[in-house]
């Protein structure tokens, strides 16, 4: 399997570009892993604000061990169930998604997608998604106020608390992991990837046929 990793800021469009090439490439063996859905149910205590609030934009905040063990699940050709987690309540559902997996690409896109070493090992391409902080938190406002049931002054709140100073410190620097990176614009490297990734397929394709004709001959 391949595996294509898409880091960004909240707000920085990694769903929308992962799509975009789901949509181009237009296969049955392409599948979006969203690292959303490994936030631990209960946050460690000691990354609470000052204010007493959650802190979700620091790396402790997610399962980082029931993530890498799914990655390296995927890498081996064994599908998943990702855990469900509901943005209005915080917590972890007892259900599990649709099953991901097995196929020949996968895009796992999130805030921390390069942050930790193990993973990034794992993946084959990695891309950052840099877009400027108040296109970021305009998308973020409208999207946790119309999808997660947030307030305006909560949403504001939480960018200045935790949102801003996390990226500065620990998203931001994931550039420095990335293959190539991406701006504002994404519709030309969601072209360059989605042409990448057709390569990739067809060479599955072709080396599949190849050694099927092989054992046909034998």
């Amino acid at each position: 399997m391949f595996i294509i990793g898409i880091a960004g800021g909240s707000g920085s469009g990694k769903t929308t570009f992962a799509h975009k090439i789901i949509n181009q490439v237009n296969h049955p063996h392409i599948s979006i892993l969203s690292m959303d859905s490994y936030y631990l149910d209960s946050l460690p205590q000691h990354i609470y604000t000052e204010k007493g609030e959650p802190n979700f934009d620091h790396p402790e905040a997610f399962d980082w061990e029931l993530l890498l063990k799914h990655l390296k699940q995927l890498k081996s050709g064994v599908a998943i169930e990702p855990p469900v987690y509901n943005f209005a309540t915080n917590q972890r559902l007892q259900k599990h998604s649709q099953p991901v997996g097995p196929c020949e690409i996968l895009l796992f896109e999130g805030i921390f997608t390069l942050f930790n070493k193990d993973i990034r090992d794992i993946l084959d391409i990695k891309c950052f998604l840099q877009v400027d902080a108040d296109i970021r938190f305009t998308r973020r406002l409208h999207r946790d106020i119309q999808d997660r049931g947030r307030s305006m002054q909560s949403v504001i709140a939480q960018y200045y608390d935790t949102v801003r100073p996390m990226y500065q410190k620990f998203l931001d620097p994931q550039r420095q992991h990335a293959d190539f990176i991406v701006g504002e614009e994404t519709d030309i490297a969601a072209d360059i990837l989605s042409s990448k990734v057709q390569s990739i397929l067809s060479n599955e394709i072709l080396s599949a046929n190849i050694s099927l004709d092989h054992e046909q001959l034998h």
